[in-house]
């Protein structure tokens, strides 16, 4: 080799495999949903951008819906990257749902009360599936997939017995004065609105008793705990050694056990972490509904892993980003909102849902074969 060709840190191991630009760039997790965030953009602003979608009021409409995604998506990528799946979320949902009305407005317990009940029994739950699927060597899918019925079926069961009906009201009034309520259903940064608004960044209503009032009153807080999410995951995630266990976990279990990594202890918290996300999404939907009911959550689970996996996680575990299923979801909350704004019907957002799951499979199997060098 000549001496122009040598690195400078010294000769050239034959062993390494260099990476070249391109190919390193395309073993970035968020590739896909950043790919897939700025075609969607593009296409909507061509195609709704004089409808309203992109003013202040239709931001906020999709920034919620993409919210709702990016809470559950952040445990179910966790979870994947791990190596394990939760079919159970969307039926958690519900059953968080209908477990905080049962305690808040059918048993009269203050709404605090029934809010933290209902976090704990969740998170037992979790662990419960994260238990089940390490004892028995079962597959996670099949535990989930139990727990997806069982769960669903008590959510159905428990109000018609208590209450002979599926839907319970009420909790906008029992939440009351409660001091934990507005931390899922309040909203903050009403100053910053108002300011925008005297600018003239943000329409204001024009009659009746909020006239001169800006149309957007204050940031939900369910787009807060979104971002929160966000950012806490993708910190474990990058830059912890909880974060190098997640992903040794999920890529080879047992070489990750030989180095001392707690495999059980670290899914089972990932199964815990699923369903805290998914009471997350239950409390904040039934504080800005004000009620619960036994249908909520359904297909959610399906919504979370095809969010994941156009984020660039691997099916096989052991590879995924925050990040990226955070773009996902921001994907999904843009095309479901889009579709209405662009006049379009909306069921052509579950072909949406198939179309791009499969590209984003085909993609990351792609991927799978640059990192793994199989051909």
């Amino acid at each position: 080799m000549s001496e122009e060709a040598q690195p400078a840190g010294g000769p050239t191991d034959e062993r390494i495999k260099t990476m070249g630009g391109l190919r390193q760039w395309l073993i970035r997790p968020e590739l896909g949903g950043i790919v897939g965030t700025i075609a969607v953009f593009i296409l909507f602003v061509i195609f709704a951008g004089d409808s309203g979608m992109f003013n202040a009021q239709g931001i906020m409409n999709w920034s919620q819906v993409s919210a709702q995604f990016m809470i559950i998506a952040v445990g179910a990528c966790m979870l994947m990257v791990a190596g394990e799946f939760d079919l159970s979320v969307g039926s958690m949902i519900g059953f968080a749902g209908m477990s905080i009305a049962i305690l808040g407005v059918t048993l009269n317990l203050p709404i605090w009360i029934a809010i933290l009940a209902t976090f704990a029994l969740c998170l037992a739950i979790g662990a419960l599936n994260g238990i089940i699927v390490i004892k028995t060597g079962l597959p996670s899918f099949i535990v989930t997939l139990a727990f997806l019925f069982i769960l669903r079926g008590f959510t159905i069961f428990f109000p018609q017995v208590i209450e002979r009906r599926t839907i319970i009201g009420g909790i906008d009034d029992a939440a009351q004065g409660d001091w934990l309520a507005p931390l899922f259903g309040g909203k903050i940064l009403g100053f910053v609105f108002t300011w925008l608004a005297d600018i003239g960044l943000i329409d204001t209503f024009s009659r009746g008793n909020r006239a001169g009032q800006p149309v957007i009153d204050g940031l939900p807080m369910l787009i807060v705990w979104a971002i929160a999410l966000v950012i806490v995951g993708h910190f474990i995630l990058t830059r912890t050694r909880f974060g190098n266990w997640i992903f040794a976990a999920g890529g080879d279990a047992q070489a990750a056990r030989y180095v001392g990594v707690p495999v059980e202890r670290v899914k089972i918290l990932m199964f815990m972490l699923t369903a805290f996300c998914a009471c997350v999404f239950a409390t904040c939907q039934v504080m800005e509904f004000g009620s619960a009911g036994a249908d909520r959550g359904l297909l959610k689970e399906f919504e979370a892993i095809i969010a994941v996996v156009i984020g660039g996680a691997l099916l096989t575990g052991g590879y995924g980003s925050v990040v990226g299923a955070a773009l996902g979801a921001l994907i999904f909350g843009v095309v479901q909102q889009g579709l209405f704004f662009a006049g379009v019907e909306s069921s052509l957002f579950r072909v949406f849902l198939g179309v791009i799951l499969l590209l984003a499979v085909i993609l990351n199997t792609y991927i799978r074969r640059i990192i793994t060098g199989e051909r």
